[in-house]
């Protein structure tokens, strides 16, 4: 199992290469045991797609072998993070932003800004009992995500 402070460190990293290529990325709780990493794209094919997550998951993975890896299967990674390119393909999917997850406690994937982004913050930490305050106080983390949809970089 990975520890979070890695989950951290890796989302913090794909933030970072993501804007080198001036893309804004935005984040957001699984409710599970992850982050995901959403980047607003203008429309592109499902293939290009693909591909360009597949190479931008694998050079993370190339530049830090020992932290990162690509490889689906769960005894191939061996305490690595698992960069996942896959769901950016027709028919994968992935949960929406505030969907309740069907786990004990029922947590809920909520999105995130990135200053929100710290160790007592874990990916489950919103649930149904709990994300109406959330709501209550928290202004639109994803202010913004459309102003920021950009093409695919070559």
């Amino acid at each position: 199992k990975t520890p979070w402070s890695g989950i951290l460190a890796a989302a913090r990293e794909a933030r970072s290469r993501l804007r080198k290529l001036e893309l804004e990325p935005f984040l957001k709780t699984t409710g599970g045991r992850g982050l995901h990493v959403v980047v607003p794209i203008s429309p592109a094919p499902w293939p290009e797609v693909k591909a360009f997550c597949r190479a931008f998951s694998e050079l993370m993975a190339s530049a830090r072998p020992d932290l990162y890896t690509t490889k689906l299967m769960k005894n191939a990674r061996r305490g690595r993070i698992f960069v996942d390119y896959l769901r950016n393909e027709r028919g994968s999917t992935a949960i929406g932003p505030y969907s309740t997850r069907a786990r004990p406690g029922a947590p809920v994937s909520v999105p995130l800004s990135w200053d929100e982004l710290s160790p007592s913050l874990r990916s489950d930490h919103f649930n149904v009992r709990n994300i109406r305050r959330r709501l209550d106080r928290e202004p639109d983390p994803w202010k913004g995500y459309e102003r920021a949809r950009r093409e695919l970089p070559r």
